[in-house]
Formats: structure tokens, C-alpha cells, sequence
């Protein structure tokens, strides 16, 4: 009899508690599936974690550079209609303007770069996709295939709606806003807008509305990471609301027509976007309990 006993090594120990228990082999199975899996998203990742921090800023400078060649392009190519661009922004306040009143330039450079800023802008605009698509192809290698699946309808859904929401403020506010200033002018004061100060004005308004028309996307990328929960978004629905009347009320101009033509939009699609992330969260909920079923 030997005075040490060797220790069964934990295969040893599995062989012989299979023959009392069979579902230690299946857990053993289960845990090896489940560590192997594991290695493998770890290995989806490896290369990034691996890649230092200069290769990571030199890729990122790679991506801005397509980017600023991208709308460099554009606006060399739209730069010969700059002036048929400012024409047709301004369209909308000339339109609403006295018979004897025109938009004046008090800069004398005002002439020669209101244009210039509103071609920078459309560029800008009119790249959107492919800037975009260059932030996907930056921020996708370190994104998982459940992550991508998501991310491509989010990207495509943003574009969309950035662009529905600047043609809201073009077609829709734009004109009541400047028919409401115009039409509280005093009698002895003939307005004439400044150009430049025409287009900011109508730059911001079209960001605004650009930025707010992405709530539905802001609302369900929170609840999908979640952040915030749907009950508890429904639960403080009352001061959501109120909160979209304050934020509109401080970012538009001092009217009551755009406060409520930008307030009542974002209740709407804050309401969307809680509505497709209900359908999104019932379609993951109800694999997984057909299965949990099956088992």
C-alpha cells in the first residue's frame, strides 16, 4: 500500500462519475462548446486589441482624408451655381417679402461668400451617405455580426431621416416662420434681411431639424442598449413631452409657429422610435422562448 495516494486528475474523475451520472458528460460538453465559442469571439477581436493606438489614429485619418476628398469634389462641382443655390434658398423670403423690399448685403464680402458657405453646406449634404459610410467601415471591425445586423438598418434609417427632416424645415417651416416675422413688421419698417444673416438663420434651422428628425434612432439604439427601458420611458412619457416643448422652445427661433412645428415632431417620433423598439425586442424574445419550449 503506498503511503501517498495520487490525485484523479478531473478527466479521471468525469469518467467515473459518468457511469453513476450521464449529464456530466453533457455538461462537460456544454461548458468545452461554451469556451470555444468564447475564443472564438475573442478571436473576432484579437487583431484590434492587438493594433496600437497610432494605427488606430492613422486608419481614422485615412477614412477623414476620403471624406474631405469626397466633398472637395462636390463642391468644385457645384461651386459654378453658387449663385442659383443662394437664389433658390432664398426663395422662400423673397417670396414673403413687400413689394419694394429686397435682401441686402451689409459686408462687402457678403456677396461673394453667403454663396460660397451655403455650396460648403450642400456638399456637405449631399456627401452625407458616403461620410457615413466611411465612420461604418472605421467603426465595423470591432462590431459582432448580431451588432452589424442592427447597425446597417440604424445607418440607412439615419440618413433617411436627416434628409426628411431638413426637407420638413425647407417646404413646411420655413415659409410660416418668415410669413409669421413678416407679417408683425411695423408699418413704417420695410424689411430687407441681410444675406448672411439669412443663411445662418436657415442653416441652423435645417441642422435642427436634421439632428431632431434622429430621435426615433437615439430612442431605440438606448432602449436596445439598454440604457433606458421601454417601461420606463412609457412611465416618464408626460415629461418627455414636456422636455420636447423646452428643447424647442430654446433652439428655434423666438416664435410660437416653429416651437410647435418642431415640438409636436419630436413627441412623434420619440412615439416611433418606442414603438420599433417594442416590435424589435417581441421579434428577440420569441426565438428565444420557442426554444426554451423545445428544450
Amino acid at each position: 500500500m503506498p503511503l501517498f495516494k495520487r490525485k484523479k486528475s478531473r478527466q479521471e474523475k468525469i469518467a467515473v462519475s459518468a457511469v453513476t451520472d450521464p449529464n456530466v458528460i453533457d455538461q462537460d460538453t456544454e461548458t468545452k462548446t461554451s469556451t470555444t465559442q468564447d475564443k472564438k469571439s475573442e478571436d473576432v477581436l484579437s487583431p484590434l486589441a492587438d493594433m496600437p493606438i497610432t494605427e488606430h489614429l492613422i486608419e481614422l485619418r485615412r477614412h477623414l482624408i476620403k471624406i474631405c476628398v469626397a466633398v472637395l469634389i462636390i463642391f468644385l462641382g457645384l461651386v459654378g451655381y453658387s449663385r442659383e443655390l443662394y437664389n433658390l434658398l432664398s426663395d422662400p423670403l423673397v417670396a414673403q417679402l413687400p413689394a419694394n423690399s429686397t435682401m441686402i448685403a451689409t459686408d462687402i464680402t457678403s456677396n461673394f461668400m453667403a454663396p460660397i458657405r451655403l455650396t460648403v453646406f450642400v456638399a456637405a449634404f449631399l456627401a452625407m451617405p458616403y461620410i457615413l459610410y466611411q465612420i461604418w467601415s472605421f467603426v465595423a471591425p470591432g462590431l459582432y455580426k448580431k451588432e452589424k445586423k442592427i447597425a446597417i438598418p440604424v445607418l440607412l434609417s439615419s440618413i433617411f431621416l436627416f434628409y426628411a427632416g431638413v426637407a420638413f424645415s425647407y417646404f413646411i417651416v420655413l415659409k410660416g416662420v418668415l410669413k409669421f416675422f413678416i407679417m408683425f413688421a411695423p408699418q413704417n419698417v420695410l424689411p430687407m434681411t441681410d444675406i448672411d444673416s439669412y443663411l445662418s438663420f436657415a442653416l441652423k434651422l435645417f441642422m435642427v431639424f436634421g439632428l431632431t428628425f434622429e430621435i426615433p434612432v437615439v430612442t431605440l439604439l438606448l432602449i436596445l442598449a439598454g440604457i433606458v427601458s421601454i417601461q420606463s420611458l412609457e412611465e416618464k412619457r408626460r415629461y418627455i413631452i414636456v422636455g420636447c416643448f423646452a428643447v424647442a422652445a430654446v433652439v428655434t427661433p423666438p416664435d410660437g409657429v416653429s416651437m410647435l412645428m418642431l415640438a409636436f415632431p419630436m413627441w412623434l417620433l420619440f412615439e416611433l422610435g418606442l414603438f420599433l423598439a417594442k416590435i424589435l425586442i417581441k421579434e428577440e424574445t420569441s426565438p428565444n422562448l420557442t426554444s426554451a419550449i423545445k428544450k
